[in-house]
């Protein structure tokens, strides 16, 4: 397909991911800089006559229902384009969630996308502050760079591709091509914010939110809501989009999360948000902090963690506040402790930059 198309992409060197393997791979080290949890947004497309192109960014799995139908013809959780594409593409411009990234991977995923999925896909991006221009070079060449060439998808799948060499460059935007048409249900962009910190090194934010770095690389168990979701902006808008964990059965039982900082920060206060969780959050949480310089990521049993916050009485749907018990101290990570299970929505570390 690729030698039948005059628009020519760079060559990217990458490696397929299995569809079992994505999650793993990407979810403990990465953030999807795209999620529209995230702020990501949709600014442009070529086209969207069966399905909205926002959908590629919605943060949950696409959902199947057989039979509805809508105006345009079958309803699907995805973003799908007319038949009889005469350009060489579709096309969808999308403002990255954060101020800037760099990237490691991408996934796409065409679930119940079966003969009228994309063939083939490409992902191309830019730095750039004005959001029209970008727009203006709609199918175009433009300042457009390669970051994963021309690949080829299937039915109903998840397809996932590792850079070989993860960009160094940051980028502001992105365009997913798919060739010619047809549908993806999701798109996931793989990698870190590059956040832009205040230049006064004693200003007080949150170095546990995805914009400003964080990532959420482990946790004990995130049976009802992933430990990405503690990260995000906002408080959200339904106990889905939160971290919640399995109840538990037997006596003592406590679950965990580890948030990698967006920089070795100085912590001066927490605060852990329970909104939504009016009958499932946790009877108590405590928090644990380290400073890692070790190869690797702290596991919850490193040596080095010190308690930051002592147990203390969570209540329902509600944003409880409390001060670092060790605030002189550099930290990289810290550990959320729920007692004995539950669900929270937000954790966010206000702290100063460790400079």
């Amino acid at each position: 397909m690729m030698e039948d198309i005059e628009y020519k992409l760079e060559p990217v060197s990458a490696t397929k991911v299995a569809s079992e393997d994505i999650d793993r791979t990407f979810r403990s080290s990465c953030i999807d800089l795209v999620s529209g949890a995230l702020g990501g947004k949709v600014l442009g497309f070529s086209d969207e006559w069966f399905a909205e192109a926002s959908n590629l960014l919605t943060p949950t799995p696409p959902i199947r229902q057989p039979g509805k139908m809508v105006y345009t013809g079958a309803w699907y959780d995805g973003w799908e384009t007319r038949r009889h594409n005469p350009a060489p593409f579709d096309w969808v411009v999308i403002r990255l969630g954060v101020a800037s990234g760099t990237v490691e991977g991408v996934e796409v995923d065409t679930a119940f996308f079966s003969g009228n999925h994309a063939p083939a896909i490409s992902v191309e991006g830019c730095f750039n502050s004005n959001d029209e221009e970008v727009l203006s070079w709609a199918g175009g060449k433009g300042g457009w760079e390669t970051i994963l060439g021309m690949e080829e998808c299937g039915p109903s799948q998840r397809f996932g591709w590792k850079l070989d060499d993860p960009t160094a460059k940051q980028y502001t935007h992105v365009r997913l091509n798919m060739y010619p048409d047809g549908g993806i249900a999701r798109f996931r962009l793989f990698g870190h914010a590059v956040p832009v910190f205040p230049d006064d090194t004693e200003a007080i934010f949150d170095l546990a939110a995805a914009q400003n770095g964080a990532v959420a690389i482990s946790c004990s168990d995130q049976h009802f809501g992933t430990k990405d979701n503690l990260i995000l902006p906002g408080r959200g808008k339904d106990m889905g989009d939160g971290w919640e964990t399995a109840r538990s059965r037997t006596k003592g039982h406590i679950d965990w999360a580890i948030i990698r900082l967006g920089a070795p920060a100085l912590i001066q206060s927490f605060v852990i948000d329970t909104a939504f969780f009016r009958g499932n959050f946790p009877q108590s949480a405590k928090l644990d902090a380290i400073e890692w310089k070790n190869e690797g990521e702290p596991g919850a049993d490193a040596q080095g963690w010190a308690e930051v916050l002592e147990p203390s009485k969570c209540g329902p749907d509600q944003e409880h506040s409390f001060d670092c018990m060790i605030k002189d101290k550099p930290f990289t990570h810290v550990k959320l402790t729920i007692i004995p299970d539950g669900g929270v929505k937000r954790l966010r570390i206000l702290a100063k930059r460790a400079v």
